[in-house]
């Protein structure tokens, strides 16, 4: 048994010299050249000694000293090889996203990543990852980003911005959405926000630039203001689960403010 941890910890050695931090257990049978339970067994010695974790099932990823203590590689460093595998269309989103463009308020506590479809959430060590289900994933603009363990696709700010209109409860609510919203307003460019907005609901449009204007950002707002009035044919309340009985009007953007939001910057 001595001899087979040994060839197992060999394999991982062999791997991480060549830049190479992640595996399935179908690659590590290959490797050693044995039955699916003795990899079983192997695999189950190295987790136990924190030498490798399992984000997914079948899929491994080395740990290296530095993150044993959170028992994982961080999930920028194996989200991406993981959606791969899965061959899955993704992007980091909002909060996440928000903090790669500068946005650092509030440190999300998971990391937000949109597919297309569903995908149940990950924990592996401390290391947390949700997933939000995003529709025409194709279109939404992204940008690349390097990792110490290759690249990620994260949202671009535009789209970002539109994403955190669209899913606020998954974004810690509309106050903390105004903040980061005022945030990454001087990164927008308004007509990149104008093309990423064509990826979702326009009712998404019409929040988000009331938003930009409440926080001050309205030269942000401008081509997405004639992108409404083109295309929102109706009222639609801010806070899409609050009652509108006493909401106001903002005619501009065709939205019932039924709510009072207010920014933290």
């Amino acid at each position: 048994m001595n001899v087979k941890r040994l060839r197992a910890s060999g394999v991982i050695d062999d791997f991480a010299s060549v830049g190479r931090y992640h595996f399935t257990t179908a690659e590590m049978r290959e490797a050693l050249g044995v039955s699916s339970a003795a990899t079983r067994l192997a695999l189950g010695r190295l987790a136990k000694k924190g030498l490798v974790a399992s984000p997914s099932r079948g899929f491994y990823v080395i740990v290296p000293p530095e993150y044993r203590r959170v028992g994982c590689l961080p999930p920028a460093q194996f989200v991406p090889q993981l959606m791969e595998r899965q061959k899955r269309l993704y992007y980091v989103a909002l909060l996440s996203a928000a903090q790669y463009h500068g946005a650092a308020h509030h440190r999300p506590q998971v990391f937000q990543v949109a597919v297309a479809g569903s995908h149940r959430s990950i924990s592996c060590g401390a290391v947390r990852v949700s997933f939000i289900s995003r529709t025409r994933i194709a279109e939404v603009p992204v940008k690349s980003l390097n990792t110490p363990r290759g690249t990620i696709l994260i949202s671009s700010v535009e789209a970002t911005a539109i994403d955190l209109v669209g899913y606020a409860r998954r974004a810690a609510g509309w106050d903390n959405v105004a903040t980061v919203l005022c945030e990454l307003a001087e990164e927008i460019d308004p007509d990149l926000l104008c093309e990423a907005a064509r990826t979702a609901p326009v009712t998404w449009a019409q929040r988000l630039g009331y938003l930009l204007e409440l926080v001050g950002a309205a030269d942000k707002a401008l081509p997405l203001k004639d992108y409404v009035r083109r295309n929102a044919r109706d009222a639609t309340p801010l806070i899409p689960y609050a009652a509108v009985d006493r909401a106001r009007r903002a005619d501009d953007w065709r939205l019932l403010v039924n709510a009072e939001v207010e920014s933290e910057v």
